[in-house]
């Protein structure tokens, strides 16, 4: 199928209900390494982009990145605003002039977006960040294409490799943000950056699925 500016903005909507169901864990993943507001923040960011796309209606896919982008700095505190603004920010570039986004234009936007995030947050995978979530999914993703598969087999791998990077970060040590200043008592502890990356590839999968 083709992702046509429609099921983009289904997969804002389901965004913004994930993100308020999973507000109170991602708070309590961020209780115990960070300022305790992850959830909180998440939830409030897309909630003021459903009301900003609500009100202002983008004109096409790369208008709804850019609102996003936009919304989510301004409304996100702490790190989360800045990086998850620029995942949208290059993603919105990387659909530039699209009306309908093929699978390798899916796969497209979701690298320029983490490639975004990488640049911007200074961090790589194994630092205990949203990026040992996504690029994971990203090298599942472009395998994915490569072989040929279905956009729902590639967002599916996706999800699964996020999931597993997600949960690989427990044993980890923080080397970047606000986690790293604890040192050795990070360890044992799932990456709420991760987390809510995980969970935005989960709600693509599925919303793009048929």
């Amino acid at each position: 199928m083709a992702v046509g500016q429609p099921e983009v903005l289904k997969w804002l909507e389901l965004l913004q209900q994930v993100y308020a169901e999973h507000r109170e864990w991602l708070t309590e993943l961020d209780s115990a390494i960070g300022d305790a507001d992850h959830g909180i923040n998440m939830d409030r960011g897309f909630t003021a982009v459903k009301a900003e796309l609500a009100a202002h209606p983008p004109s096409d896919i790369r208008s709804v990145f850019q609102s996003v982008a936009t919304v989510l700095i301004r409304h996100v505190g702490g790190a989360a605003g800045p990086l998850y603004g620029t995942f949208f920010l290059r993603a919105a570039a990387a659909c530039a002039g699209k009306t309908g986004l093929e699978a390798a234009d899916v796969v497209a936007l979701f690298q320029a977006g983490i490639e975004g995030v990488a640049q911007r947050g200074k961090a790589a995978g194994g630092d205990k960040t949203m990026l040992d979530a996504l690029l994971p999914a990203l090298d599942a993703m472009r395998k994915g294409l490569q072989d040929g598969c279905s956009l729902a087999a590639i967002l599916d791998a996706g999800a699964a490799a996020a999931q597993a990077g997600m949960l690989g970060t427990v044993p980890m040590q923080a080397r970047k943000g606000r986690a790293s200043y604890l040192g050795a008592r990070s360890i044992g502890h799932q990456d709420p950056g991760a987390t809510s990356s995980y969970l935005l590839l989960q709600a693509a999968a599925d919303t793009w699925r048929s």
